[in-house]
């Protein structure tokens, strides 16, 4: 990280990223009880001028900064290539349960090179969460250094999913989540992909899995599980990356149970 140039201001790139993520915490904080104009862009997928909103002042920003990075968001830039460095957003993880008034939603920042993740945000504005990490320097929950749970036992464990909007990967989900009620301490659907990885990252849950997301979903939180000890798989076992659909997220020693169980 040390390589990184500064910004056109002069901060780091990781000042640039916590006050993008910041900032846009707050236009999200600032309408979250306000009436909303809602889209839907699929069944079950929404979008609101929030997302907008709190995306411009995000892109605006990072392009003020780092003018010759490249940037993938959600709700705009979506099928541009990873190449080089590039910024990937995600102005409003968890849309649906902002736009029903549910307060477990944050925006989520990540730098790449390439397929290196080199850099991860994840701000919960409720909370006033921000999880953070470089690769290489570990991670942590404001100024707190976080590690991923030391539960070795399925049985308990708490296991967080999401079943995204495929109906297809939905049925897979319910399927497999059929087979694990009462062969783990509870089951949890979050909502977020973003916080479920980063409450991984901290030991909140102990495992994580979805079937289908896209690389805003989770870039931050594959190198904050990574860097707090953990381990991010392609349900295959093929170690994930930012661009991996389905992912499962765990412990070293937990993960392995989870994969035989599967199997």
């Amino acid at each position: 990280m040390n390589s990184l140039p500064l910004a056109q201001s002069g901060r780091s790139v990781l000042e640039v990223a916590i006050l993008a993520a910041r900032e846009a915490g707050n236009v999200l904080i600032s309408h979250f009880r306000s009436d909303k104009e809602i889209k839907h862009k699929g069944k079950g997928n929404l979008v609101t001028e929030v997302d907008i909103l709190s995306e411009k002042l995000i892109l605006e920003l990072l392009k003020d900064e780092y003018p010759d990075y490249s940037i993938i968001s959600e709700e705009s830039n979506s099928s541009v290539a990873a190449s080089g460095y590039t910024w990937i957003v995600d102005p409003l993880d968890g849309t649906n349960n902002y736009v029903f008034g549910i307060p477990f939603f944050c925006v989520n920042i990540a730098l790449v090179k390439d397929k290196d993740i080199l850099l991860g945000i994840t701000y919960d504005p409720v909370r006033d969460e921000l999880f953070r990490t470089e690769k290489g320097r570990g991670a942590y929950l404001n100024d707190s250094a976080i590690q991923v749970s030391r539960e070795s036992s399925l049985h308990a464990s708490l296991v967080g999913l999401d079943l995204g909007y495929s109906y297809e990967q939905s049925r897979e989900l319910l399927d497999i989540t059929n087979k694990l009620w009462g062969q783990v301490h509870c089951l949890r659907i979050m909502g977020s992909a973003s916080l479920g990885l980063a409450y991984v990252a901290c030991g909140r849950i102990t495992l994580y899995l979805h079937r289908y997301l896209y690389p805003w979903d989770i870039a931050s939180g594959l190198l904050l599980i990574r860097e707090a000890g953990g381990k991010v798989t392609e349900w295959q076992g093929r170690p994930a990356s930012f661009q991996s659909k389905q992912i499962i997220a765990s412990n070293q020693s937990l993960h392995p149970e989870f994969m035989r169980y599967l199997g």
